[in-house]
């Protein structure tokens, strides 16, 4: 095969970009340097030096609260946010959605609409689906946010319905969704030592993070988190149905704190795949940032580094290791709602 100059130069980039290359380009080195355990170790020395005599109440916003079950750290933020839904009609929507009805798929849906019966409320009038038309007509006014989250999530017909579990969320106060993040000294069995969650209040997006200064305080971390729940409350996570929400609940069992965790929860990684999968190179929470809110993350610490990190921070009694940490956690929240509002608009 023949290539043309511009293809030959187009070659040689690809190339100098892969750290694998005989002459891999500046920017190649820097990029495979900051993947380097070499090059975390050297970040968290110079956090040392630069935070050295600095106590966690000399970082921004943060001051020791009481719970009932003790004494933790909160830092406290509050940004502008342009937070806005539009409406969608989704009631009517799933007036039209007959999938939503025992025993009707897509084709019998396609079948029954080209006869004249395009809505459930047209059904009520149908011999074999009428009673079932009629119960879901009657009910549907009165079922909770958390009802409707059930029953589009348990349908499993078309990718369309599952999209609806993004359009529903017009049916909820935007105030009820809690962004939520955990980081953790591990995978399992393992005290959670920074929980963080988001609200939104008015045109503000207001961030609580609650930080395990010493590994008794986990039950006061656990039980402020849990003082931000209530029966409206919707998880908003990445990844969270998988690990951070069930984490939680292993520690509250550990800890034996009541807790009720069983709420609506909206896992954005799942979300983004289906939506976004042929638009990036991976569906990684920082990748979309990047790509699609142009989010570069400076000094970021990755998940595998934040347990070497906080032993230091104990270790040392010194904060540095931890600042970055807090920062990587309060910037996760805070993203997962702009992922949230543009799903919300892509599905529309």
């Amino acid at each position: 095969m023949m290539y043309n100059d511009e293809q030959e130069n187009y070659y040689q980039r690809m190339l100098a970009n892969s750290i694998s290359s005989a002459n891999p380009s500046e920017e190649a080195k820097a990029r495979a340097r900051k993947k380097s355990p070499l090059y975390f170790d050297d970040l968290k020395d110079k956090l040392l030096l630069e935070f050295e005599g600095k106590k966690l109440e000399d970082i921004d916003n943060s001051k020791v609260i009481s719970t009932d079950l003790g004494d933790t750290l909160k830092i406290t933020t509050k940004e502008k946010i342009n937070f806005n839904l539009c409406d969608n009609d989704f009631k009517n929507q799933m007036n039209h959605n007959l999938k939503l009805l025992p025993s009707i798929g897509i084709k019998k849906e396609q079948a029954l609409k080209n006869k004249g019966y395009v809505t459930i409320e047209a059904l009520k009038n149908h011999d074999r689906y009428g009673d079932a038309a009629s119960k879901f007509s009657e009910r549907i006014d009165d079922m909770s946010f958390h009802e409707i989250m059930d029953l589009l999530d348990s349908n499993r017909y078309s990718r369309r319905c599952r999209d609806n579990l993004l359009k529903c969320i017009s049916l909820t106060d935007c105030e009820n969704f809690k962004f939520m993040d955990i980081e953790t000294k591990g995978l399992s069995n393992v005290p959670v030592i920074l929980i963080g969650v988001a609200e939104i209040k008015g045109n503000n997006i207001i961030t609580s993070q609650y930080f395990l200064r010493d590994y008794p305080e986990e039950c006061a971390v656990l039980d402020a988190y849990l003082s931000h729940l209530d029966e409206d409350s919707v998880h908003v996570t990445f990844n969270g149905k998988s690990f951070d929400v069930p984490f939680i609940n292993n520690r509250c069992l550990y800890n034996r704190i009541n807790a009720n965790l069983d709420l609506p929860h909206l896992d954005l990684m799942h979300f983004a795949k289906n939506l976004w999968k042929d638009e990036l190179p991976n569906c990684k929470l920082q990748t979309i940032e990047q790509e699609f809110f142009g989010i570069e993350r400076e000094d970021d610490v990755p998940g595998q580094y934040i347990p070497g990190y906080y032993d230091t921070y104990l270790s040392e009694n010194n904060i540095g290791p931890i600042v970055p940490i807090i920062e990587h956690n309060r910037q996760d929240i805070v993203s997962l709602a702009a992922f949230l509002e543009k799903m919300y608009e892509d599905v529309n």
